[in-house]
């Protein structure tokens, strides 16, 4: 019993990680680029999946297509957090994901993402 509570002990101490995440299908290479503001989360993701509630239709319809074995998660970036002064941890994270959007590019044939209307 005193483990236990040294283990929740220790998950209320970890610290809470933002930062940029991928979902990459195998079989045709489309990602998904998402942010969050807690990384453990990502099974959050997973689970929206796997019991088709994901926000992203065209994510969802090909996990439903072509099952959870042909998707990899991966922590792109994590955001650096600033320890003095104002930081606008939302912010920042839309700039990272921003960031990491124009890097790969994941529209259309290439990925899930939606690009933004200017």
């Amino acid at each position: 019993m005193e483990h236990k509570k040294e283990l929740k002990q220790l998950y209320k101490e970890t610290e809470i990680e933002a930062g940029i995440y991928q979902i990459k299908n195998t079989m045709n290479e489309k990602i998904f680029i998402g942010s969050t503001r807690n990384l453990k989360t990502l099974n959050g993701a997973k689970f929206m999946l796997e019991t088709g509630g994901h926000t992203n239709k065209m994510l969802q319809e090909d996990w439903n297509h072509f099952g959870k074995n042909a998707f990899t998660f991966e922590v792109l970036e994590i955001l650096k957090k600033k320890k003095e002064g104002y930081f606008d941890e939302k912010k920042e994270l839309e700039k990272l994901k921003e960031k990491w959007l124009n890097e790969f590019q994941p529209y259309e044939e290439s990925g899930y993402n939606q690009k933004k209307n200017s």
